[in-house]
């Protein structure tokens, strides 16, 4: 989005003018300039500013990658937003440009990291409240990435520098939000109320699944109960109802379908008429032939093709689903979802492999041809091994001799360097975009990354500073890699707002201001040089 600060700027600044006009002597201390500068800072000044926004944005790129595939769309599930801000700076960074960069929420992270009955698994018994709390509080740390960038270049034009064009020009960190209404916490009417909460915060997209919401289990796990497509299809109005309501035309929703992995159904729908939505989803449903004189008291019973059945019904009370009808009911998941407002799907896998992700997707796209996916990059799947075994699959079917591999330890670190492992690794590299353009995966997401890369990254820095290394595997593991990379946070009073602080106190007080910066702030020894030394031959020369 281009010339949007200056826009807000000028209109800003034309606005002031005129109010101090009219107001007169009393607005006489009040800066026109620096109140439009703050406006410039902030120009979302509500949730759902953002999520008319965000939609605006994901709707274009929708379509983009309706015309050309490759033109696809990531993003990273992040806890916290400091998390998420540090995510969009680094885009920022690296890539110049926050375009096709989203952000995902994950109730997962959520239930582990943000629940006030502490750490949860992922079976939606966290607070409903702390999912839109997460909403608001990551789009207030990437507003606050705004106005700490555009400060700093305000100051630049006002120290002389030929900064004006990036002002006109400014990229938001905003970005759109999928986040994660898990099954809906409840019934229609709940799922509808937490919608607007978050839609409220934000939100331009909400992922909703077909399980059962009170026995609902992650993804990748064992114990899934699917509901029938219409309770489901009720939540998916429920949440439309809530973007209609709060003025978001194009608010996008995620119908996510654990068919896949789900053997178990809660309910036994009701058909009205043969064929129907109903009916379909019964014929999934594993039933025993039986005479009417062998059934039980309390017994249950479907008719099919003039004979009497009787569902296979667990102890617990769950009914089960024919072995081998998964594929099937994912895909006519997909499609009903598609018929009755979902924008795009979401099927969870337990592999990631292109080739049975494009398998469903076409049966899905003969019926709604511009079907695509959100797609779950999980870091519950074992990467390395699934990818090790799909190539050793390729070269044993290209003749390749295979007797220097054991089939059954394909992750043992002797074959990390070995042609398999090469082969797996670009394997793993292309997936995205061999997702894209062959399996109809619009947008990739990793969950769970930064709850990985926080564990991981304690560790090492726990291993070197309780050890020998001491302060050092700080300095050396941290704060130099912050230096030496750019990293925003290295002035880390700067990042949490203490120079724009010291400005608006300057606008609100002027000289009498008390201010942090300034020559015995610490923060001024990460000071980055302009010029570099090259060390040659044991001599420092300034390059």
């Amino acid at each position: 989005m281009k010339n949007l600060a200056q826009t807000n700027y000028s209109s800003a600044l034309e606005t002031v003018r005129s109010l101090k006009k009219k107001y007169g002597a009393t607005w006489s201390s009040i800066n026109s300039e620096n109140a439009a500068r703050m406006v410039a800072q902030n120009r979302f000044t509500s949730g759902l500013d953002i999520a008319k926004h965000t939609a605006k944005i994901m709707r274009k790129d929708m379509a983009e990658y309706d015309a050309d595939s490759s033109k696809y769309t990531q993003s990273l599930g992040c806890w916290h937003g400091f998390v998420a801000q540090q995510k969009m700076i680094a885009v920022k960074k690296h890539h110049q440009t926050t375009n096709k960069k989203y952000l995902y929420l994950s109730g997962w992270m959520v239930a582990a990291l943000r629940s006030e009955f502490g750490p949860l698994p992922d079976q939606s018994m966290h607070e409903k409240t702390a999912v839109p709390s997460l909403i608001n509080e990551i789009y207030d740390f990437l507003k606050q990435a705004d106005a700490i960038e555009l400060n700093d270049l305000f100051r630049r034009l006002e120290n002389g520098e030929n900064v004006q064009d990036q002002i006109d020009n400014y990229e938001s960190h905003i970005v759109p939000i999928i986040a994660d209404i898990d099954a809906g916490f409840g019934n229609e009417e709940a799922t509808y109320l937490l919608a607007k909460k978050m839609i409220e915060a934000g939100a331009c997209a909400i992922q909703i699944e077909n399980q059962v919401s009170d026995a609902k289990q992650c993804g990748h796990q064992d114990g899934k109960v699917t509901v029938p497509h219409e309770d489901f299809i009720a939540k998916l109005n429920a949440v439309r109802y809530a973007f209609l309501e709060l003025g978001i035309e194009d608010g996008i929703i995620v119908a996510r379908t654990d068919s896949e992995g789900a053997g178990l159904t809660q309910k036994l729908p009701v058909s009205q008429e043969p064929g129907d939505l109903a009916s379909q989803y019964l014929a999934f449903v594993d039933a025993e032939e039986i005479k009417i004189k062998d059934a039980k008291d309390d017994d249950v019973l479907l008719k099919r093709d003039g004979k009497l059945y009787r569902p296979i019904r667990l102890a617990n009370g769950l009914y089960k689903f024919k072995d081998g009808s998964n594929i099937d009911r994912v895909v006519l998941d997909c499609i009903t979802s598609l018929q009755n407002g979902a924008d795009l799907l979401w099927i969870e896998t337990p592999t990631p492999n292109v080739k049975q992700i494009a398998h469903m997707v076409n049966r899905v796209r003969e019926v709604v041809p511009n079907a695509k996916l959100v797609y779950n990059n999980s870091p519950s799947f074992n990467w390395t091994l699934n990818f090790r075994n799909q190539a050793f699959d390729e070269m044993l079917e290209e003749g390749e001799n295979m007797t220097e591999y054991d089939r059954n330890n394909l992750m043992d670190e002797a074959y990390d360097g070995s042609e398999l492992c090469h082969r797996a690794d670009d394997k793993i590299k292309t997936f995205q975009v061999d997702g894209a353009r062959e399996a109809g995966i619009f947008h990739h997401l990793i969950t769970l990354p930064t709850y990985h890369t926080t564990a991981l990254h304690m560790n090492d820095l726990t291993e070197g500073y309780f050890g020998e290394q001491g302060m050092l595997a700080y300095v050396k593991g941290v704060q130099r890699q912050e230096l030496r990379k750019g990293v925003s946070c290295v002035k880390h009073q700067r990042m949490a707002g203490s120079d724009l602080g010291d400005d608006h106190k300057s606008f609100f007080a002027g000289d009498k201001a008390l201010k942090a910066g300034g020559e015995k702030n610490t923060s001024n020894q990460f000071e980055i040089k302009s010029k570099k030394v090259v060390v040659k031959e044991g001599l420092s020369v300034v390059a």
